[in-house]
């Protein structure tokens, strides 16, 4: 059997409430069964107090020698009275003993058992206590006498413990006997055991509220989370159009969020998959087809004998190309899986920017451009990977003189800005519309839609520069309008000793 979040949680919920329950009504059931047994003996000592104060005012007035004999009747009847409502208030047997044991007044017999009684008679048939123990304390210390249990075995055949307190009465500054009252100890703990129930039901009542609320709250937590498990399903499926509608501030609400960020993220992802695909598709497919045309026409004899080196060269270009491409995506792999390992070391920005001039030389005369190096000081020493740098350089000279027309200008700058070493390529050629300026560092992105007379591109080298800039942890950006021209900037840290200079 599967089990689901709301039964981990209501058991979860259920077994704490339980602990808690459990330690808090034994810690109650001990310490109410102390507090009630202490009110009980409160009330029984405070009861037998007053008993006492009765007994010394009958006595003065039954020695009073202008007393009657109904007049005595009467206050007898009237004192039994009393202590009868007494021992009913305290529900107490309440029994009055003389110095040598025997019991002169017994209130509240109703309480005892028949083996208790039988005890207390002797064989005269007269009520005294059989246990010298039971009164020779309280009347030799003339002190007040706790006794909790059988009381010497006169209660042994109830099987319940007895609560018996002693109070001392004295007439004239002596002793004359003592005032008992006895409460079986389960009357006591009958009082315990009716809050203890009021307890057990009340705990009863708020575990089965616990389990409703508990219910209620999972359906909360449980029901996004399902949306949320459906939504990634879809999504495992190929899906990633799903986007969840969970407005909740909590972390469930986040954790939409998220799932909505990765949606979007994975279906750009899988949009990028497949153009990446469908440009690598293209970029193998063109010179491939090319290669093989030529190949065919010059194996079948369409091409003739003396045009044949002519389109083994455009062969040998297309191969290069297809090299190219296939250097560049695996240079972009393993720059972006974090493979390329980077030398950093310290080298004159300037001097590799004037190498890389050199490089295109050739490209340059042969479109009339003009190039315009405007460094800030003679050498700008920069901590960076040399040949990654040079890269760098390399692409975006290459795509100005790509772009720049015939007899067009390029200019490259050096200087310092906000301790950075800030490179610039600047040209005049088209331009790149705005909508488009987003888009050039993806792969196989070209903003010459023709593709122009070149097509030797593959459209990967504004990729490449884009992920070697961020490798080294700096900025690239650029800046364009159509029909003026384009400009590329990048920044490098400065050499130690130049930085130290320049502070």
């Amino acid at each position: 059997m599967r089990k689901t979040l709301y039964s981990k949680i209501a058991t979860f919920f259920i077994i704490i409430l339980i602990i808690i329950t459990t330690i808090t009504g034994g810690m109650l059931y001990f310490f109410l069964g102390n507090f009630v047994t202490q009110e009980k003996e409160r009330s029984l000592n405070s009861a037998g107090d007053s008993i006492n104060i009765m007994l010394k005012n009958y006595t003065e007035k039954i020695n009073d020698p202008v007393m009657t004999q109904t007049l005595q009747n009467y206050l007898l009847s009237y004192f039994l009275g009393n202590l009868e409502l007494i021992g009913d208030n305290v529900e107490a047997t309440i029994w009055v003993v003389s110095k040598n044991g025997d019991i002169v007044i017994l209130v509240n017999e109703k309480y005892l058992d028949n083996s208790v009684m039988a005890k207390l008679r002797d064989v005269t048939g007269n009520l005294r206590l059989p246990d010298k123990r039971q009164y020779e304390k309280v009347m030799k210390e003339g002190q007040y006498v706790k006794e909790t249990g059988d009381f010497y075995g006169l209660f042994k055949d109830t099987n319940v413990s007895w609560l018996t307190i002693e109070k001392p009465y004295s007439y004239n500054e002596e002793i004359q006997g003592a005032i008992y009252l006895s409460i079986r100890v389960p009357e006591i703990n009958n009082a315990r055991t009716n809050v203890f129930k009021f307890y057990i039901i009340s705990i009863s009542i708020a575990i089965l509220v616990s389990a409703l609320l508990v219910y209620i709250f999972s359906l909360k937590i449980t029901k996004p989370l399902k949306l949320i498990n459906n939504a990634a399903r879809e999504i495992a499926n190929g899906e990633f159009s799903k986007r969840l509608d969970i407005s909740s501030e909590d972390e469930i609400g986040q954790l939409a969020e998220s799932f909505n960020h990765m949606a979007v993220a994975l279906e750009n992802l899988e949009e990028m998959r497949r153009g990446f695909i469908a440009n690598v598709s293209h970029e193998l497919r063109t010179p491939m087809t090319s290669i093989h045309g030529f190949i065919e026409g010059i194996l079948d004899g369409t091409i003739p004998p003396e045009r044949e080196r002519e389109y083994l060269s455009i062969v040998s270009d297309e191969t290069k190309r297809l090299s190219r491409l296939t250097n560049d995506l695996l240079d972009l792999a393993r720059m972006e899986s974090g493979e390329m390992k980077l030398t950093f070391v310290t080298f004159d920005i300037n001097e590799l920017i004037r190498r890389c001039i050199i490089k295109l030389e050739n490209q340059i005369v042969t479109k009339n451009i003009q190039i315009e190096a405007n460094f800030h000081e003679e050498a700008a020493h920069v901590y960076a990977d040399k040949d990654s740098i040079e890269r760098v350089v390399l692409n975006l000279l290459h795509n100005a003189v790509k772009f720049v027309q015939d007899g067009g200008q390029i200019i490259i700058e050096t200087e310092m800005s906000k301790g950075k070493v800030m490179v610039s390529v600047k040209d005049n050629g088209a331009g790149i519309d705005s909508e488009e300026i987003g888009l050039i560092w993806d792969r196989f992105y070209k903003s010459d839609k023709s593709r122009g007379k070149d097509k030797s591109g593959t459209g990967l080298g504004l990729a490449i520069v884009k992920n070697i800039i961020n490798e080294h942890g700096q900025e690239i950006r650029v800046e364009s309008e159509i029909g003026k021209g384009t400009v590329f900037y990048f920044t490098l840290n400065p050499a130690k000793e130049d930085n130290e200079n320049n502070m």
